[in-house]
Parts: structure tokens; C-alpha cells; sequence
């Protein structure tokens, strides 16, 4: 039984990524995601539901358009097949329960948020207020915990962040952090309470450096990059919805030895 919900999990999480990709790709540009019908970016031509099915298809067809043989971007399988392996891992870790709801939905919003945030370095509000949304009407019930810790959540999320941006434009005069990344923390929050945020903060941070120095080490120390935190942000997220009692349980480890 348990194996049979983690395959449909993995089966839905393809067929919502490719849902996803439609998203990412329209929503930045202001395009409805219902119409048109999926279509072939490069010579337009709809795709019929054959040359529609999640991975299957990039695979038979080698990564080409059907119709024209352009190269199609890899992002397209990649997307699906993180949501199926997202998908399969939540409901490997929760079971069928509440919680899976509520991990399948934060999930459904952290793919699109991520791959828009990197490709346009924006994250759009339809995302991040509907899931702040989402998360104090529904974190009582799948995570669960009482209403005051996800609305104290949302509000520590957004308010931490905003001192840190304000500190950094005090400090050296520019911008460092979009309004789009304090509403996302403010999601998370909402989601997985206010407990979850400092450790979301310490991943995120943490990731962000790690592939900040990589890219200095890449390209020289006297390039400046743009590189949007909302990504890092949904990975400090993810890592905390699965495995956050044991973040919890290994930090006071640390910090009370025995």
C-alpha cells in the first residue's frame, strides 16, 4: 500500500510539473496558463496530448520538437521530474495523512516560484500571497500546530527579511533583497511556523554562500553576480519540511551534549 501511494504520488508530481512548466513559462509574460493549448515555443505549432506526457516524450524525441526539430530546453523534463521525485518523497515521508497535503501544496508552490525567480529574478505575488494565504488557513491541520504560531510565522518571515534589506540599502545604499523574497519567507512561515524560520534562514544562507563563492571562484572575485535568494530560500524550505524535527533534535544535540 505504502509503495502503491508513492508511485501515484511520483505519477501526479510528472504530470503537475508538466502543468508547472506552462506556468513558469507564461506567467512571467502575463499569458493565461489555459489558452492557447500547449504549443512548441519556437515554431508555435499546439502539441496534440501524444507528444504531451511527462519525460516520455523529451526522451522519444530526444530533447527536438516534434514539428520543427528545435532543441527543446531542458528545464522542461528537469521540472517534471523534480515534482515526480518531490512528490514520491513527501508521500514516502508522510504517508497518507494531512501532512501530505499540506507538503504536496508548498511543494506545488516552491517549483514554480524557484525556476521563475531564476530565469527572471521575480517572484510573483499570485504565488507568494496565495500560499501565505493557504498556509494560515490550512498549517493548523496538516502540520499541526496552533493558528498563532503560522500567523506569528508569516509576520517574524517577512519581518526579519525586511530589517535585513533595510540594513544592507543602509549600510552601502543599494538594494539587496526584493520585496518578492520577504513575502516567500512569509510563506514558508505560514506554513511551518515561526520555529521553522531560523533554520530556513541558516540553510538558505548557507546554500547561498556556498554557491556564491563557487561562482567567484569560477568566474573572478571582481565580477558581481545577481543572484536571487528565493531559490535558496525554497531549498532552506524544502529541507526543513523533511526533515526539520531531526534539524531541531541535532541542533540542541549540539548546543546541550550529554
Amino acid at each position: 500500500m505504502e509503495l502503491l501511494v508513492v508511485v501515484i504520488a511520483i505519477i501526479l508530481g510528472l504530470i503537475f510539473g508538466s502543468f508547472f512548466n506552462v506556468c513558469i513559462y507564461r506567467i512571467p509574460l502575463d499569458m493565461s496558463v489555459v489558452s492557447p493549448p500547449s504549443h512548441c515555443p519556437n515554431c508555435g505549432r499546439n502539441l496534440p496530448f501524444w507528444l504531451n506526457v511527462p519525460l516520455l516524450t523529451y526522451v522519444v524525441l530526444r530533447g527536438r520538437c516534434w514539428f520543427c526539430r528545435q532543441p527543446i530546453s531542458l528545464q522542461y523534463p528537469l521540472v517534471e521530474a523534480l515534482t515526480g521525485l518531490l512528490f514520491g518523497a513527501a508521500a514516502y515521508r508522510f504517508g497518507l495523512s494531512p501532512a501530505l497535503a499540506g507538503a504536496l501544496l508548498l511543494i506545488s508552490l516552491l517549483v514554480p516560484i524557484t525556476f521563475i525567480d531564476l530565469e527572471h529574478q521575480i517572484i510573483p505575488d499570485r504565488f507568494s500571497l496565495t500560499g501565505i494565504v493557504l498556509g494560515l488557513a490550512g498549517a493548523w491541520w496538516w502540520v499541526p500546530m496552533p493558528w498563532w504560531e503560522s500567523l506569528l510565522g508569516a509576520f517574524l518571515g517577512w519581518f526579519s527579511l525586511w530589517l535585513v534589506a533595510a540594513g544592507y540599502y543602509y549600510a552601502t545604499g543599494r538594494d539587496g533583497m526584493g520585496g518578492g523574497d520577504l513575502k516567500l519567507l512569509a510563506m514558508l512561515g505560514a506554513f511551518l511556523g515561526y520555529k521553522a524560520l531560523l533554520p530556513i534562514i541558516l540553510l538558505s544562507s548557507l546554500s547561498g554562500a556556498v554557491i556564491g563563492l563557487g561562482l567567484v571562484a569560477w568566474k573572478g572575485k571582481d565580477g558581481r553576480y545577481a543572484i536571487p535568494f528565493g531559490p535558496f530560500l525554497a531549498v532552506g524550505g524544502l529541507i526543513y519540511l523533511f526533515f526539520g524535527v531531526q534539524l531541531i533534535e541535532l541542533y540542541w544535540s549540539l548546543m546541550l551534549p550529554s
